[in-house]
């Protein structure tokens, strides 16, 4: 894990590329290095996971190719003894220095073969051609500003942002899908002149000023190839075959342990493979979980440190969160408002402080399996519309009355029946978008300013395009798919990436792997939720290692105690945001909007907390940007 920068036909681009490296140093403080040929220029910053001697070092320079390189190649055993057979003779033992032979091999017919997690950019002397990268699922981030037959990119926005940011415009459509999402979709940027190079493409740049791009994976056509598929397969070998190889490092590895279903199988197979392996897991004050009636996930992570050998570190952490929630902004690079970010800049910073630079995680399993409620929910909604309106009614009156929390303790069912009678009579692709996101359309509409009705517009017909245009006739594999294209790749591994990186720290994802993504499209929706059990193909896989308690143990929650936050630590600044807030000040949130949500969250009427969170890391997101443009 690395960071990369780069400028090609660009003003001042050795320079510019120093000054966006330096920005990235957190991404690699093990080392630098920098690469010019004429208009072109490479920078990068190394965390040394794999050869951890200078044949690793990058810029990579090789018989007139350069290649800067962010991620982990897990296959590049497999690569190599092919390149080797074809007769390349490698200097060292990067998985860098295979890429870069694959790349002089294969070019961009070979990049389906890679799997891994990457982001790259490679310079061809001979062409003069700059090609960048990026990993089939979006693992790896890569930005991107155009100007001219010029462009400027590097592993975060941020970089671009503090070298170019007075000729970056804020993109208001990009902000109105974060209210809505709570995140940017990886289709938007939050600035209009900078973007994300999509997963699984690639764009070459000549220097006559042409732009070639290309598309090497698609994820909707893995999803429906995996519908047609008729064949048997053992998932649990394909998920112990990929943590296999995303142990492969030469520093020590380390996993995330919640005592959750996909930590504790990742966790189990790890310690398989290297007995006595770390984990590490988090908890939070006792008056603050009670209060957010969180589970306890710390018996469960003990029982499965105990049972299998594992080397467990408790975190039990009463955060600054004043202190944190600005620096965690500056470091997610666009507006994000899950809180999750925070429990993974902990852990890591725990795990480095020890010497750990490497963690797996088990992200991913949910939106592939069906392990998230609004899956269960959602097909239990379809049923809920067959129920008469006259039983329904005085049930939704019930509901409605009832706090979600006391000024001691919060009621987690009645959280999740308001939150379930806000879609279930709802068309399909509309109750799935309301299952998980923070607003109807005309609840967003009302907390924006008017002039902004047509970009809420835009964001909802985006959700509904991409959520219909595959073949799939399977609806739980269709959340599946969905999931995987926007809350994945746009909220999940965007702030594990930027979190984890924070604190110089590579976190690894064995469930988003390319053959584990494969496999799961092949597993029919009705053998995901069976009757009300959500991600049951993957609990009958976990069977094998697991034992039932922890398997079938109810759903926790890799998140955080807003409530308690929202109405003890942060209360002052929410009532600040509110009332005279940058984004209030500049007509683009409604003062009497955000004044109602303050309102029925005090009253406990109403759990508006995550809106409120989001909004203080959109506010904290736009003075920063603001504060760009004018220095």
């Amino acid at each position: 894990m690395c960071g990369i920068a780069g400028a090609y036909f660009w003003p001042d681009g050795g320079p510019l590329t120093d000054r966006l490296t330096k920005t990235l140093a957190h991404r690699g403080p093990d080392g630098s290095g920098r690469y010019d040929h004429g208009e072109v220029h490479l920078g990068h910053r190394r965390l040394s996971i794999v050869d951890l001697t200078e044949t690793g070092a990058q810029p990579m320079v090789k018989d007139g190719l350069a290649l800067t390189y962010n991620g982990e190649l897990y296959n590049a055993p497999e690569l190599r003894k092919e390149l080797e057979a074809a007769g390349v003779r490698f200097r060292g033992t990067s998985d860098t220095e295979v890429l870069l032979e694959a790349w002089r091999e294969w070019g961009t017919e070979g990049l389906h073969r890679l799997r891994g997690m990457f982001a790259f950019g490679v310079f061809d002397e001979r062409s003069g051609e700059l090609v960048l990268v990026r990993d089939q699922l979006g693992i790896k981030p890569l930005f991107l500003v155009r100007r001219g037959k010029g462009v400027a990119f590097a592993s975060e926005l941020k970089a671009l942002a503090a070298e170019l940011g007075g000729s970056l415009t804020v993109d208001d459509t990009a902000l109105v899908a974060s209210l809505l999402y709570y995140w940017v979709p990886d289709g938007r940027c939050a600035f209009r002149e900078a973007e994300k190079l999509p997963p699984g493409s690639w764009a070459r740049f000549r220097p006559n000023g042409d732009v070639e791009r290309g598309t090497f994976w698609s994820l909707r056509q893995v999803a429906e190839e995996g519908a047609a598929y008729e064949g048997e397969f053992d998932l649990n070998a394909v998920i112990e075959d990929s943590t296999r190889k995303h142990l492969i490092a030469d520093v020590p590895v380390a996993t995330f342990l919640s005592g959750g279903l996909d930590s504790s199988y990742l966790t189990a197979l790890a310690a398989r493979e290297r007995p006595g392996i770390s984990a590490y897991t988090i908890g939070f004050r006792a008056e603050d979980a009670k209060f957010e009636a969180m589970p306890d996930d710390l018996m469960y992570a003990k029982k499965v440190a105990a049972k299998f050998g594992v080397d467990l570190h408790e975190i039990e952490i009463a955060p600054q969160v004043l202190d944190l929630l600005p620096r965690m902004t500056y470091h997610l690079d666009e507006p994000i408002g899950d809180p999750a970010a925070i429990n993974s800049y902990l852990i890591c910073t725990a795990a480095r402080e020890a010497g750990v630079k490497v963690m797996l995680s088990g992200m991913g399993a949910d939106e592939l399996f069906a392990g998230y409620r609004k899956h269960l929910a959602n097909k239990i909604a379809v049923q809920y519309q067959r129920v008469p309106g006259l039983v329904r009614r005085p049930v939704e009156s019930l509901v409605d009355r009832l706090p979600v929390a006391t000024s001691k303790r919060g009621f987690r069912s009645v959280r999740f029946a308001k939150r379930f009678l806000s879609f279930a009579e709802l068309p399909e692709e509309t109750a799935f978008r309301r299952s998980y996101t923070m607003y109807d359309q005309a609840e967003l509409a009302g907390l924006l300013n008017p002039d902004l009705a047509g970009a809420v517009d835009d964001v909802i017909t985006e959700h509904a395009d991409t959520y219909h245009d595959n073949t799939l006739s399977d609806f739980v594999n269709r959340m599946c798919l969905a999931d995987s294209r926007l809350f994945l790749p746009g909220l999940n591994l965007a702030y594990t990436d930027r979190s984890s990186m924070a604190a110089s720290t590579e976190v690894r994802t064995p469930f988003v792997d390319i053959e584990v993504v494969k496999a799961a499209f092949r597993i029919p929706g009705d053998k995901k939720i069976v009757k009300r059990q959500g991600k049951m193909a993957l609990k009958e896989a976990a069977l094998s290692i697991l034992p039932a308690e922890i398997v079938h143990r109810p759903k926790g929650l890799f998140s955080a105690p807003l409530r308690a936050w929202m109405s003890r630590d942060l209360a002052p600044l929410v009532r600040e945001v509110t009332n005279e807030g940058e984004l209030v000040k500049a007509g683009f949130l409604r003062r009497e909007a955000l004044r109602k949500l303050v309102d029925e969250d005090a009253s406990g009427q109403q759990d508006r907390s995550k809106h409120l969170w989001h909004i203080l890391t959109l506010e904290y997101w736009y003075r920063g940007a603001v504060s760009a443009r004018t220095t």
